[in-house]
């Protein structure tokens, strides 16, 4: 039997609503599990700036801790804006990568602080704005912004076009890009061998804590990596239906419905859970 020391959560469509808010019954479950000894950690695709209004709301900010952003990207310190580990893209890889989507007539984008920059837009693009919150600009030189390399890269489309996409993307670029659908129609190219998995790992190491005693909570293909390595791993019942045939477990209330907080009352409040081998 091992108690949950560490709780790793997802943002969107996991702990966050689809009105983008975190409810009460979420909140209150979140600030007992801290208060019984757990450290919470976020894990998202967002940038930072993304992620902070959340941090904020959840008092997150007032102790030490980590968050992982950009799906692995960048591990950041919760109560500073220090940046403890960081990857990216290559210039050539990323610039294999934009004039392939290019040809084929996606658009791209990056992220730079609190700035999305795409390569032109269209309505995909827009759900990105509304999710996150970002500035958008279009930026006609979008190969001179790349030419240095670039932290992650995201073809937003049809979700019909972009899994062939996917596929083709895989074969030109093979292991030298970690590539994952974060919601049906946002393809995130990242740098190799990154993902939430491998950070949340060093944030357990940097914690001194064991893998068996974390427990993670996501809904999408870019969770996998985490529910993989986590002792107990968690899918949203609302969540893709590949994630949930991975998972240790599958809670039964939706994003909309506090699942997260049934998670926390259920394995974390009330007994310790029982990791898998």
């Amino acid at each position: 039997m091992n108690a949950v020391r560490l709780l790793a959560l997802d943002l969107d469509d996991t702990l966050l609503r689809s009105d983008l808010t975190i409810s009460y019954r979420n909140r209150k479950a979140i600030k007992k599990a801290e208060a019984a000894g757990v450290t919470v950690v976020l894990a998202s695709g967002r940038v930072p700036a993304a992620m902070d209004r959340y941090i904020r709301f959840l008092g997150l900010h007032k102790k030490p801790g980590y968050l992982i952003c950009l799906n692995g990207v960048l591990i950041r310190e919760r109560h500073a804006d220090t940046i403890i580990y960081e990857t990216g893209i290559d210039a050539r890889t990323a610039l294999t990568a934009f004039n392939f989507a290019d040809a084929e007539g996606f658009a791209m984008q990056l992220y730079e602080k609190d700035i999305m920059y795409v390569s032109h837009q269209n309505k995909y693009t827009e759900y990105d704005k509304h999710l996150t919150g970002l500035q958008q600009m279009v930026t006609e030189d979008f190969r001179s912004m790349i030419s240095g390399g670039c932290h992650k890269m995201l073809i937003p489309g049809d979700p019909a076009l972009l899994q062939p996409m996917q596929n083709l993307l895989r074969n030109l670029l093979g292991d030298d890009v970690t590539l994952f659908t974060s919601k049906p129609y946002f393809l995130e190219i990242l740098p190799t061998r990154t993902d939430k998995g491998t950070a949340l790992a060093k944030v357990a190491g940097f914690l001194g804590i064991q893998r068996e005693e974390v427990l993670a909570v996501g809904d999408s293909m870019n969770d996998e990596a985490m529910i993989r390595w986590a002792g107990i791993g968690v899918a949203m019942v609302n969540g893709d239906e590949r994630i949930k045939k991975i998972a240790d477990l599958v809670t039964e209330k939706t994003n909309d419905d506090d699942g997260v907080a049934e998670v926390i009352e259920k394995y974390i409040l009330s007994k310790p859970m029982v990791h898998h081998g």
